[in-house]
């Protein structure tokens, strides 16, 4: 049976967990501007950020990449990852295993 949620239903918890306990791991993240996430790493995961509202600098690595509403990026969780909203924002995050060939 497929489980349906609300991202309006989540508005409340900033940094909410879709389907707890499933895999692969969906996040909703809500940042105001200027607000911003340490440095930290998801070893072993892909990601796939989907940015819903706003903008954001993603700082990966050593690397920074602003990213505007409507723009998906993918990338290695093993790196240090650290968003920073310039306004306020909105994200979708799938946090998948990884598979390697």
């Amino acid at each position: 049976m497929p489980n349906v949620t609300s991202l309006s239903d989540l508005e409340s918890t900033p940094h909410a967990n879709l389907f707890p306990g499933d895999e692969p791991k969906t996040i909703r993240l809500s940042l105001g501007a200027g607000e911003a996430v340490p440095p930290h790493r998801h070893p072993d995961r892909q990601i796939v950020l989907h940015l819903l509202e706003g903008t954001v600098e993603l700082a990966l690595g050593d690397d920074v990449h602003e990213l505007e509403a409507g723009e998906v990026i993918r990338f290695d969780g093993d790196q240090e990852i650290s968003p920073t909203a310039v306004t306020d924002a909105t994200a979708l995050l799938v946090l998948a295993p990884r598979v390697d060939d």
